[in-house]
């Protein structure tokens, strides 16, 4: 598992970082506070608070390199 924190402050980049990550068969979690979310859950992401940047569990060890390469512009 590997932990980077993402920002998602405007609604155009919650909606191109869902469709991003349904590109992976993997499993990825959002975590702000106490709340863990499903990072594909559009609804779940706008339950949090998105003012500040959030934390993104990414389960996956195959396409890592990728997957990261994919979410640089959501990178804090």
């Amino acid at each position: 598992m590997k932990t980077i924190r993402i920002s998602l402050n405007s609604i155009d980049k919650v909606k191109s970082f869902v469709n991003d990550l349904a590109k992976f068969d993997a499993d990825f979690d959002l975590v702000s506070g106490r709340y863990v979310i499903d990072a594909k859950s559009i609804m779940g992401i706008f339950s949090l608070d998105l003012s500040k940047p959030i934390d993104l569990n990414i389960h996956a060890e195959a396409e890592l390199d990728t997957i990261l390469e994919t979410l640089k512009p959501y990178m804090v």
